[in-house]
């Protein structure tokens, strides 16, 4: 199984409230820091489909 290491955004400086993120063989993880025992797993196009989502303000509303 090829895994690459968790990664997280540079904006979340040395907290644990973050989101991680890593690729593990072809699909992409996300995961909370501080709840490092739940993973969401998902395809590569889906997870891209999301952030451009999330960028253009898709999801706004729900903050």
């Amino acid at each position: 199984m090829r895994r690459s290491d968790w990664q997280k955004s540079s904006y979340s400086a040395a907290t644990n409230e973050c989101v991680e993120v890593r690729t593990t063989d072809g699909l992409v993880e996300v995961r909370e820091s501080d709840e490092g025992h739940l993973v969401i797993r998902t395809a590569p196009a889906a997870f891209a489909a999301l952030l451009r989502g999330v960028k253009a303000g898709e999801f706004d509303h729900h903050v």
